[in-house]
């Protein structure tokens, strides 16, 4: 190598770009010697380079900027240089010791990339993505290879001309701390070309046939016909199916960490109460403006522990929690509230710490009997007439299995309460995974909701639940919300009931047991002789004829919200079941009005009740008139 044509030369800290997870056995000193065309580095010292260990092609390089001190495995004085190699982006990080010399190499990689023609990206990550977070420590989002989230240092000057009328505060405040520039948006999808996906959730394949996916990594979708599992490729060209909701739109919202489409503003509280970090944050769309989204904010400051901030838009499509401050996207609003608080209680952090992944349509994409040697049976949490619930795992992953009873359901009851299940995938149904057939007891299993049964979870939080309507109100909800489900696919409970819900963690509360579910066509199911039903769970038809429907699931779900109401109370408690009968069909009479529900929840409660099934609501109608009751997540009072 001709001395003539080396720029510079040192030592320098690199971080391994081949491996997954990162530790500090995976930093190593290398000899850097950066030429008019190449960044190389070697494994010897400035007297005997040694051997070469790899190199970069200056006109390649795309981003040569510094890591902010501390966001890489808290080290200081950190730099990268993201290149393009074939079709695939990498990034080399680099550690200096001193300040000084981490700008002296910054500089001189720079201008040489530049005079041999480089295309700099106009935005880069002032953080690092990392394998133990999955996602970059900069930004919160998940993909790789997003765009970055500040300007690069060739973009910075014509950022500050703000050339798209956008308004950005110049200025800082005591306490806060002065933002980036905002970033800029991303590129969109060019129509007809097949839409990139990110996975935002790792998953390992079950059965051949199935893809690995790899939190942060790209995939193209090439069948999206089945609801549940798609065909996809990797950027290695492998195919495979995998879970359709382990992987977004790669320019969607839901990339980003801090996203939480479905979210109601008590689940919010819940997540943000149990992190209980000052400016834990989470955005979740509006309830009450539908198309639009709130920011759920958590302080120790005076007042209530968690803030909500409606994101609005202004008449020329630019985003703002506060009217000084808007930007061009969700995501550049967000960034900028992390560096000030702007109108916000305290400015953001990190948002909450997702702690599982969500249930998947079985565990592979074709495979429902499970092999009995993979399912370890632990602990009894409970017992039923078709058979008692264990605590169990799969392959690891900890699950709830439910063990049949001998001679009390048929090997083809059981079968049939397992196709129907399968058929099913919402996040208010509790998820089947699999089932064993080829030995006994034959078992269902499926994901594990770990507070137990509905009316057992109110009755042991009884105390604290009896005045907060609203949260009690979000449980009926949530019930709802997955009975509309059954109800748009023709599937008809017929067993709804506090005990038959479950709850798992921040009060998400799942419909289950659809033992005496049947799939029809026509919405009416007339049962056999002799079929038991829970009779005070019963409208007058299925007492009088046993004729299930829908609407009789509707009359059920009208006894589950005086169930959730009265914090986990027995309906008819002093009745006999033929009492019961007498008291429903003869007297036509109803139960009374529980003391926390408001007047306007009780009225909904009797619409349900109707004697003609005609005339009860649907589950569609409901959902609606719940969740316009509970929009803003704090009914007002006890009427």
């Amino acid at each position: 190598m001709s001395a003539a044509n080396i720029v510079k030369q040192g030592s320098l800290q690199k971080r391994s770009q081949n491996k997954g997870r990162f530790t500090a056995e995976n930093y190593k000193r290398r000899y850097f010697v950066l030429t008019k065309d190449h960044l190389k580095y070697y494994d010897g010292n400035s007297d005997r380079h040694g051997k070469k260990k790899g190199e970069i092609l200056l006109m390649t390089a795309m981003v040569v900027e510094f890591v902010e001190d501390f966001m890489l495995e808290n080290k200081k004085n950190a730099f990268q240089v993201v290149y393009k190699e074939s079709s695939d982006f990498f990034t080399l990080y680099m550690v200096a010791s001193t300040e000084e010399e981490r700008t002296e190499w910054v500089e001189a990689i720079r201008n040489e990339a530049a005079n041999r023609g480089a295309n700099f990206l106009n935005k880069y990550h002032r953080g690092v993505w990392t394998k133990s977070m999955g996602k970059f420590n900069c930004c919160d989002q998940m993909d790789r290879n997003a765009v970055g989230c500040v300007l690069s240092t060739p973009e910075r000057s014509a950022a500050s001309n703000n050339s798209a009328g956008i308004s950005i505060p110049s200025f800082s405040t005591p306490g806060t701390i002065c933002p980036p520039p905002p970033p800029v948006r991303p590129t969109p999808a060019i129509p007809g070309k097949t839409p990139t996906y990110i996975a935002i959730y790792d998953y390992d394949p079950v059965e051949e046939g199935d893809l690995e996916l790899c939190k942060g990594e790209e995939y193209e979708i090439l069948d999206n016909s089945r609801e549940h599992w798609w065909l996809a490729k990797n950027k290695k060209g492998k195919q495979g199916y995998i879970p359709s909701n382990y992987v977004k739109k790669k320019f969607d919202l839901e990339i980003y960490d801090w996203y939480y489409k479905d979210l109601s503003r008590n689940q919010a509280e819940s997540i943000l109460k149990e992190n209980s970090h000052e400016g834990c944050f989470l955005v979740r769309d509006s309830i009450s403006t539908p198309g639009s989204y709130s920011l759920s904010l958590y302080t120790r400051e005076s007042g209530l522990p968690v803030r909500h901030y409606h994101i609005k838009k202004n008449a020329q499509g630019f985003f703002y929690i506060a009217e000084n401050h808007v930007f061009e996207s969700i995501p550049d609003v967000i960034n900028y509230h992390k560096f000030n608080a702007g109108g916000l209680v305290t400015r953001l952090r990190e948002p909450p710490q997702r702690t599982s992944k969500p249930t998947t349509a079985g565990f592979g994409h074709s495979q429902w009997e499970i092999d009995p040697k993979d399912l370890e049976i632990g602990e009894q949490l409970g017992a039923g007439c078709f058979g008692s619930v264990h605590k169990g795992s799969f392959r690891g992953q900890v699950v709830a299995v439910k063990r049949m009873k001998e001679h009390t359901m048929s090997e083809e009851a059981f079968k049939e309460e397992a196709r129907t299940m399968t058929q099913l995938s919402h996040k208010n149904l509790v998820q089947l995974y699999g089932v064993v057939l080829k030995s006994r007891p034959m078992c269902i299993v499926t994901e594990l909701m770990r507070n137990g049964a509905l009316n057992n979870y109110l009755q042991r939080h009884r105390s604290r639940l009896m005045q907060q309507v609203s949260r009690l109100l979000d449980m009926c909800v949530q019930v709802c919300q997955g009975m509309t489900y059954l109800e748009s696919r023709k599937f008809i409970h017929r067993d709804l009931a506090a005990r038959n819900c479950l709850v798992g963690d921040n009060t998400m509360v799942k419909v289950a047991d659809f033992g005496l579910a049947r799939y029809v066509l026509d919405d009416e199911y007339q049962s056999s002789a002799g079929t038991k039903f829970p009779v005070k769970w019963a409208p007058p038809e299925v007492l009088q004829y046993t004729r299930f429907s829908s609407k009789s699931d509707v009359w059920a779900y009208g006894i589950l919200m005086w169930e959730v109401f009265t914090c986990g109370d027995m309906p008819y408690k002093e009745k006999r079941n033929i009492d019961v009968v007498e008291y429903v069909v003869t007297q036509n009479k109803r139960l009374a009005k529980p003391a926390s529900a408001p007047m306007i929840i009780y009225q909904i409660m009797m619409k349900c009740w109707d004697k003609d099934p005609e005339i009860r609501p649907s589950f569609a109608e409901l959902q609606k008139q719940l969740s316009e009751l509970n929009k803003e997540g704090d009914y007002p009072h006890i009427e």
